[in-house]
């Protein structure tokens, strides 16, 4: 990468031409990356107790903003650690939420605690924030207030929506080129992935253990291509397609999602008792959609408009826990305040509600949406002809039309972006000790698909299957069967081998179950200290700390 800051002359630089960065190891054969090339200054931990984690400390390290450059400028990573406490250490477990975007540092907290004892006891867990996100420095808002509502609503049915689409997301391209041009080049996966090696050498560790996520999984496989003698362990939950990064990749999430969406809806349907929505999943969604175009028209509580509401269930295709807060704000706004569809007006303080809870995650997370930005634009290609995207989004809505064009605009401003895109890394391994993976097949955020290309990408790797699951961050969210392979495979190394495709298969949890009026209270109250979503548990916890995009 260039080892001088990259300058624009001008917002005409962005919207001409492209600002040229210098091929990096990430565009070319990973194997040709080089090893951490300085020796980082020993880790200060302090104490950062909180009342879920009074054992947390923290530090700080600096690491290079050009890994090829090692003495030029330095950025700052903020770390988190729970201490290990067995006499059998196994070193050090970082862990990541993905994103990309995803603040880790509550991570080391809560996986240490979600774990079992004996197994948490072995490792100091290590929570990171990466490059770019939260507390580390400089830490990216691009455009401040980008996702506040009321938004244009989603899909383009006029030339004026699209426009008013296209501005926002030319804007918030602008935005991010104005105030970090000379970052943006180094805000990427393979970037990161160095920043682990930094991590661990400042660490004192020969090897890594990793746990990751969703887009966590993309940084564990790179990071385990740039360093294979640096794995010791590596756990990858919700699978990131690596054939797919990153257009690609969105455009099979927008049939996934609309997949998942139509199963909660068959779950109103099949509860019709309580939601008085109708016993017919067609005809569910056919109110599900009218909705979203009376809410086009005259937004909710002057917050939730058609874009806010796609912003609100999409939360519940990562989680089917959510599905009863978001089936009674659907039923109290469809049905009217005298419980019946179009009568006594509607009774929107549900929905206004959900939202708050679900749906402005996107809204605030400035930072998050940023970063997320940022690495999906460096990371790989994206089509620079807006009459690509038009074509094939309206094409995929034909068939999935719950969140393909708000999928569209959530990532449109990489159509923009003022760095040239690098060549996704080949993350193939035949070096890599086993690597455990954790599926569901109905994962609307990271597809099957994909985990069934990694696993055959990373030799010697096991693939455990939720079988009917749909969740996205299956593992310490209450699956026992889930729970001890990764618990295993903590303590000994020792994966699960079938010699076919799927090495093992788990029995999904049941799907939640409405609640009664004061057993939903109850569980409200439980879940301010969990997630703040409404939702109790250790799996709404997890989706809290993954985030609404995961």
């Amino acid at each position: 990468m260039r080892a001088t800051a990259v300058s624009l002359c001008g917002v005409a630089a962005l919207v001409t031409g492209l600002v040229a960065a210098a091929p990096s190891a990430a565009g070319a054969d990973a194997r040709s990356a080089p090893r951490t090339a300085h020796t980082p200054h020993p880790l200060s931990w302090k104490k950062c107790a909180t009342k879920d984690h009074p054992k947390l400390q923290c530090a700080s390290l600096k690491v290079p903003l050009d890994h090829d450059h090692p003495h030029g400028e330095k950025i700052t990573l903020a770390l988190s650690r729970i201490q290990h406490t067995a006499k059998t250490y196994q070193g050090p477990l970082l862990v990541n939420p993905g994103g990309p975007g995803g603040s880790g540092l509550s991570m080391a907290g809560f996986v240490a605690r979600t774990l079992p004892k004996k197994v948490a006891a072995g490792y100091d867990v290590i929570g990171f924030d990466p490059r770019g996100v939260g507390r580390s420095k400089p830490a990216l808002t691009c455009r401040p207030g980008h996702s506040k509502p009321v938004r244009p609503a989603t899909v383009p049915y006029t030339h004026a929506l699209e426009r008013a689409n296209l501005d926002r997301a030319r804007a918030f391209a602008k935005a991010c080129a104005s105030k970090y041009a000379h970052v943006l080049p180094f805000i990427d996966t393979v970037s990161a992935a160095k920043d682990l090696d930094v991590i661990r050498a400042a660490l004192g560790a020969e090897k890594i253990n990793y746990f990751g996520y969703s887009y966590g999984t993309y940084l564990g496989a790179v990071y385990a291509r740039l360093f294979p003698d640096r794995v010791r362990r590596m756990a990858l939950d919700s699978v990131v397609d690596p054939h797919n990064v990153w257009y690609d990749a969105n455009l099979a999430q927008d049939f996934a999602f609309d997949a998942r969406h139509k199963a909660f809806l068959a779950w109103v349907a099949k509860h019709h008792k309580k939601y008085r929505l109708g016993t017919d999943p067609a005809k569910v969604e056919a109110k599900w959609y009218a909705m979203r175009a009376a809410l086009a028209k005259k937004p909710a509580g002057k917050k939730v408009g058609a874009a806010e509401l796609e912003d609100t269930f999409v939360p519940g295709g990562y989680f089917d826990g959510y599905w009863p807060l978001l089936a009674e704000a659907f039923a109290a706004y469809a049905n009217g305040k005298d419980g019946r569809s179009g009568k006594g007006g509607r009774d929107t303080a549900p929905l206004v509600k959900a939202y708050e809870r679900l749906g402005a995650v996107d809204a605030a997370g400035d930072n998050s949406y940023s970063v997320y930005t940022a690495v999906g634009c460096r990371d790989a290609g994206w089509p620079r002809d807006w009459e690509q995207w038009r074509r094939d989004h309206w094409q995929v809505h034909a068939k999935a039309p719950f969140m393909t064009w708000n999928n569209a605009w959530y990532n449109a401003p990489c159509a923009f972006w003022p760095v040239r895109s690098l060549h996704p890394v080949d993350v193939t391994n035949t070096s890599v000790p086993p690597v455990l993976l954790f599926q569901a097949t109905d994962d609307a955020a990271t597809p099957y698909e994909g985990a069934i290309t990694m696993h055959r990408k990373l030799r010697g790797s096991s693939l455990v299957v939720e079988q009917g699951g749909g969740n996205h961050g299956i593992t310490l969210s209450g699956n026992a069967c889930l729970d001890r392979h990764l618990a295993t495979y903590l303590t000994n190394g020792k994966v699960p081998h079938s010699g076919g495709e799927v090495d093992a298969v788990c029995k999904p949890l049941p799907q939640p179950k409405p609640k009664s009026s004061a057993r939903g209270s109850a569980e409200q109250g439980a879940a301010a200290s969990a997630s703040g979503t409404g939702v109790s548990g250790s799996g709404a916890e997890l989706h809290g700390l993954l985030g609404s995009r995961g």
